[in-house]
């Protein structure tokens, strides 16, 4: 299915990608739509016949766990909702710990990559074959952009996409963006992976801006989409037409005359020369002396969730480093990580930086250092108010009868008191959640 140059609908730009010229589709966040009803504006996109992909972020698919079929249920339930013609997601895991590792469950809120293992490989072909006979429309994978590499990993990234997509038949979700940061985070060269990848199962490309800080590249969605981004675009035309490329920016939006000059930038950009193919060794199952693919192999899925469980604990609990990773990379991560939970806290309560004021970010995060997630950003919103008014905050007495009113609302009759805190955090981590 051809689809042309989109964007993507944000309700803060909703209006604005309403009005900009030459948008053939529109891709949503998935999690952020309703199950049962549009907002308007997307229903006068569809009305125009704009086709509109839902873009999934919390699947995990990557993890160690099967897919939460409430979750995939959702998931179908919008794309029936939108008649969307395929659904996205990523190649990434967000949670960890649980049952598989008799620890407490932790949330990343962020998406973090797989190791490229044989092991991490099994239990992701057997999650996406799950979630491709949950789903009404065909499946695309999205690689994503990391700050960290896992030691130890058997295929690049190339191979793993070549693996994944000979193994399930699935499709291929490529951000440019995200090549390019791994190639900057990770030393990894943009023109291999597309030579080692399957084009041809490319089903559409994102594009989308970031920034370099201390010689590590972030990839923010919030800046210009830059030169080095659109080159990388150019060596993937080169090699295959997309059917789609669309633009994606989720922050820090910019006026409608800088998207547009974006999409045309993106529109212009031409097929670079093909460069000389590299001659990896190659792929798959057939020439690494292990028998074929018939399944995740026997202790595939509990190897996995040690890994992830120890590596995720490390960013958001202050856990140990497990042996093999760059510590400092790590640390990077883990601010990363942390000041993403406060932005997307401050979005979904937005009450919280306006009674704190400028102390906002600097409480969330002490707050969190040693605080996982792990029900949720509205919960860790209630959790976090909670804490400050159980050790007396905010000092002065205004702030605090406003917060102690928000928490009230939204939680509880009565303010917290430290001893009630105490005595539900033993509960709940005896439980083991």
């Amino acid at each position: 299915m051809k689809l042309g140059i989109g964007i993507g609908w944000r309700p803060e730009i909703a209006e604005v990608v309403e009005a900009l010229p030459g948008v053939d589709w529109v891709e949503a966040v998935a999690e952020n739509l309703c199950s049962d009803h549009l907002p308007e504006s997307l229903v006068r996109l569809r009305e125009r016949g704009v086709t509109v992909v839902p873009h999934g972020v919390a699947l995990g698919l990557g993890g160690a766990d099967r897919p939460d079929p409430d979750r995939l249920a959702a998931l179908a339930a919008r794309v029936e909702l939108l008649g969307a013609p395929l659904v996205t997601e990523h190649i990434a895991f967000v949670r960890a710990g649980g049952p598989l590792t008799a620890s407490p469950a932790l949330e990343a809120g962020h998406l973090l990559p797989v190791p490229r293992t044989w092991d991490a490989l099994d239990v992701l072909c057997e999650n996406v074959r799950i979630a491709q006979d949950s789903l009404p429309v065909p499946l695309a994978l999205e690689n994503i952009a990391a700050l960290v590499s896992w030691p130890g990993e058997e295929l690049t990234e190339g191979q793993f996409l070549a693996e994944l997509v000979e193994r399930t038949g699935v499709r291929l979700l490529i951000d440019v963006a995200n090549l390019h940061t791994n190639h900057v985070n990770r030393g990894e060269d943009p023109a291999t992976a597309l030579d080692e990848l399957p084009v041809e199962a490319i089903a559409y490309v994102h594009v989308a801006g970031g920034v370099e800080k201390d010689g590590v590249w972030h990839d923010t969605h919030a800046h210009p989409v830059t030169r080095p981004v659109l080159d990388v675009l150019s060596l993937l035309r080169s090699r295959v037409d997309p059917p789609g490329v669309l633009l994606e920016r989720d922050d820090d939006f910019p006026p409608a005359e800088e998207l547009a000059r974006e999409l045309t930038a993106i529109r212009a950009t031409p097929a670079a020369a093909p460069s000389a193919p590299s001659a990896p060794e190659t792929v798959g199952a057939r020439t690494s002396g292990r028998p074929a693919y018939a399944g995740a192999v026997p202790g595939a899925r509990g190897r996995t969730a040690v890994a992830q469980t120890a590596l995720l604990s490390a960013l958001v609990a202050g856990t140990p480093v497990p042996d093999g990773f760059d510590r400092r990379r790590l640390g990077v991560q883990s601010r990363a990580l942390a000041a993403k939970r406060a932005d997307v806290v401050a979005k979904v309560a937005p009450e919280l930086p306006e009674i704190l004021g400028t102390g906002y970010r600097k409480e969330f995060l002490a707050y969190a250092r040693n605080r996982p997630m792990s029900g949720g950003h509205r919960r860790d919103a209630l959790a976090f108010a909670e804490l400050l008014l159980a050790e007396g905050r905010p000092a002065d007495d205004d702030s605090r009868r406003r917060l102690t009113l928000w928490w009230q609302q939204r939680a509880s009759s009565r303010p917290p008191r430290r001893a009630g805190r105490l005595v539900r955090s033993a509960r709940a981590a005896l439980l083991g959640r």
